[in-house]
């Protein structure tokens, strides 16, 4: 149950304040009363007044004079102005220096009936202002506890994409290891092949372990750890062959990073094991953004295709770029007139507007 509003009367006229006294009073306000200005605002200060009604012409200080006090304390109440002047420049004086509502001052019928009525309307004024804020707190608070929430979980996500980078790392690790250990050159190739494809979605996790943003990657970083990474791993693998790379700056959903890491992988390690047979030679990745969409070429100048009688990408491997393009909705493009094999795939770096 809401208790009743407390008005604190200021007026320099003590039967006036009588008078208001108990006309409020029984109309449920509890009335206390105040004969000057600074008697008046050193019982604000001491709080629990929910209303004042304040006089113009008092001794010490008038009504205007006191109204820039009472609005500057931590916890205002609200002020209704009452004056015997009829002139409105008062009024509109009291209104710019903060009161909420004014009363012109006629000692006959209307004169309590209206100082009613703006203090009820003032008062309201007040709640409803008292609730605008305590909503905007709820929602700065209610934001606050979403910001904390949320950056708890982008700390966790980080986390956990750097423990599975740790652990796809290790996976990479052990199959080298059976790659070394074992004497078929053809096993080795494919572990190999293997080893290029954990680490395209390792490179991924680490790249997302170091970011604020978990939604994208940067695809220029990525792919570039990514060569750097297959670059060590087929340095002591018998192939003809080192990498070189020129990628444009270009964030991408880092879903589809994957997707493009793998195509990448599967085609340099096709590169560098059949380009280049019998001496050393380069392969080539190139990136091109142009807005949205993006362009990436692995090219080399070997033998080509046709003379090794083996297309780029030939089995599982070639069952990879097939479907990790098709997820892409990517082109695949194999220039023929290209000395050696260059083979260029052409994507959007978000989701195509016209794929599903």
């Amino acid at each position: 149950m809401e208790s009743s509003p407390v008005v604190l009367y200021v007026d320099d006229d003590p039967g006036l304040c009588r008078l208001a006294e108990k006309d409020l009073a029984r109309h449920g306000y509890v009335v206390e009363t105040a004969t000057d200005g600074l008697t008046g605002l050193a019982r604000i200060e001491q709080g629990g007044i929910d209303i004042v009604a304040l006089d113009h012409h008092m001794p010490g200080k008038t009504g205007l004079e006191l109204i820039p006090t009472i609005r500057a304390l931590p916890e205002p109440p609200s002020i209704v102005y009452v004056t015997g002047e009829s002139q409105s420049k008062i009024a509109v004086a009291a209104l710019k220096a903060g009161a909420d509502d004014y009363v012109i001052k006629e000692l006959n019928g209307e004169f309590f009936p209206l100082l009613r009525a703006a203090l009820a309307s003032s008062l309201h004024a007040r709640k409803l202002e008292r609730g605008r804020r305590e909503a905007e707190a709820e929602v700065r608070a209610a934001r606050d506890r979403f910001q904390a929430l949320a950056e708890e979980r982008a700390v966790l996500i980080r986390e956990m994409n750097h423990r599975v980078g740790n652990s796809l790392q290790l996976v990479a690790s052990l199959l080298n290891m059976q790659a070394s250990a074992n004497p078929d050159p053809e096993v080795k190739s494919v572990l190999a092949t293997a080893v290029g494809r954990v680490l395209a979605v390792s490179q991924v996790h680490r790249r997302l372990y170091t970011s604020d943003d978990v939604h994208t990657v940067s695809l220029d970083l990525y792919l570039g750890g990514l060569i750097e990474d297959l670059s060590r791993t087929v340095d002591g693998e018998d192939k003809s062959g080192q990498i070189s790379f020129q990628i444009d700056p270009a964030e991408i959903l880092t879903d589809r990073a994957v997707a493009v890491g793998v195509i990448m992988t599967e085609l340099v390690l096709n590169a560098l094991k059949y380009a280049y047979p019998d001496r050393d030679g380069t392969v080539r990745v190139i990136g091109r953004s142009a807005g949205r969409r993006f362009a990436l070429t692995v090219e080399d100048d070997g033998i080509g295709p046709g003379e090794s009688g083996k297309a780029v990408g030939t089995g599982l491997g070639r069952r990879i770029i097939q479907a990790l393009a098709t997820k892409l909705a990517a082109e695949i493009e194999h220039d023929v007139q290209h000395r050696g094999t260059r083979v260029t795939i052409r994507f959007d770096s978000d989701e195509p507007q016209n794929h599903a």
